[in-house]
């Protein structure tokens, strides 16, 4: 990308409207000071959210909670949406040029931004590999949320990346016994590469003490009510957008106690707050994606310059999990 007199040149993906994308250039102004300018290497499409803001699904009651540290436009349309990016600093402070970084900006192949907002990928973490840091992120708020202690039988709803993180997390807490849960019997392969146990929505039995739903799905969070133990702890972790959910609150429910609470990567848990902040968990998310096997969760990849055309396609594909975008531009 040329620098011009007025700074630099830039592409990006914008939502222009529902079921509508297209790539746009924009001029972007070079850095100053405490800015860093980076070369995008990476991006992950992450499907869940990214879909319902393709569709235009964001509620307006939403509009502010969902915007992105980086995000372009606005709710509905057009919007410049995303929020896993990796890769390399082409200019800026001194301590940051040629290193790798992560930030939460959406997809663009080269941008600018302070350089506070940047986080350094670890070694032993490949940068492809980073662009699992968002949903690592928030598997790990779940988890704390779920507050999953060893030996604890947990039961995770939904395959997807989230789902399958929290459960790969929990199940590295000693003595669990972890079961992701999903419909789609096809996903068992996927919890194999990850060494967690599976069961379809029909199989899944027994009584647990923590379940935790990432599917998406009332009739999950349903499932989940039936095969709690009494007093077990349900987490919400799905966002259903604009869309209603119906729940089985009668026997089962009332008669074993059951607790249902939300959780949502916007705050670190009340008893962690005092000493993380979103940096130092971003960092750990970062961190935690070391392990080889994660890379089961990257389900396909396209390039930068195809994007325009096969964005739709890859959020309408349900076995899509992380797609990762490849930028053309190669660090130097």
């Amino acid at each position: 990308m040329e620098e011009s007199s007025v700074g630099f040149r830039s592409r990006s993906l914008w939502i222009a409207a529902a079921q509508r994308c297209e790539i746009r250039e924009e001029a972007l102004a070079a850095p100053l000071a405490d800015q860093a300018l980076v070369r995008m290497l990476f991006s992950g499409v992450s499907r869940g959210t990214e879909n319902l803001v393709f569709a235009g699904r964001v509620p307006v009651s939403e509009f502010e909670r969902m915007r992105g540290p980086h995000m372009g436009g606005g709710f509905p349309f057009p919007v410049k949406y995303g929020y896993a990016a990796a890769g390399w600093v082409e200019a800026g402070p001194e301590e940051l040029v040629g290193t790798s970084v992560f930030c939460l900006h959406p997809h663009q192949d080269l941008f600018v931004v302070d350089a506070a907002s940047l986080v350094a990928i670890p070694h032993g973490v490949p940068v492809e590999r980073a662009v699992l840091a968002p949903n690592m992120e928030t598997a790990l708020n779940i988890v704390w949320d779920a507050g999953v202690q060893p030996g604890d039988r947990v039961a995770v709803f939904g395959a997807g990346v989230v789902g399958a993180l929290v459960a790969y997390i929990a199940s590295r807490i000693i003595g669990t016994e972890v079961h992701l849960v999903d419909r789609n019997s096809a996903r068992r392969s996927l919890a194999d590469r990850l060494c967690i146990g599976f069961s379809t929505d029909a199989e899944v039995s027994g009584e647990f003490d923590v379940l935790i739903n990432a599917s998406g799905s009332g009739e999950a969070l349903s499932r989940a009510i039936e095969v709690a133990g009494q007093e077990a702890r349900i987490i919400e972790a799905s966002w259903h957008g604009d869309r209603p959910v119906s729940l089985p609150l009668g026997g089962a429910f009332h008669a074993r106690r059951l607790t249902i609470a939300s959780s949502q990567v916007g705050s670190v848990p009340p008893d962690r707050r005092a000493r993380w902040s979103y940096g130092r968990r971003l960092a750990k998310a970062l961190d935690l994606l070391r392990d080889d096997c994660l890379d089961a969760l990257i389900s396909g990849e396209t390039d930068f310059s195809t994007l325009e055309t096969d964005y739709p396609a890859v959020l309408a594909n349900p076995d899509t999990l992380c797609h990762r975008i490849r930028y053309t531009s190669e660090k130097k």
